[in-house]
């Protein structure tokens, strides 16, 4: 099974970064108000990128990495997978 790190670009233009099994299911679910509470009221919601991981741990790995970078590091991650 597949796990993905993903960051989403809030309403406020923050960014929040996350892992899932499912991009979409827990994109709706961030929509929806049952995501994340730091998510809660930030929309509208854009998913700016995903990056697939072999495990769980490996994604929860990745995370705290991307979590640790500086926000004009993660704006490269992203425009770099939007090329």
């Amino acid at each position: 099974m597949s796990w993905y790190v993903y960051i989403l670009r809030c309403g406020d233009d923050t960014l929040y970064t996350g892992i899932t099994d499912d991009v979409a299911r827990r994109l709706a679910a961030h929509r929806s108000g049952r995501g994340a509470k730091y998510t809660r009221g930030r929309g509208p919601l854009e998913l700016v990128y995903t990056e697939e991981v072999s495990d769980k741990p490996a994604a929860l790995r990745r995370e705290y990495q991307i979590k640790r970078l500086s926000r004009l590091e993660k704006e490269r991650l992203i425009e770099e997978t939007q090329k």
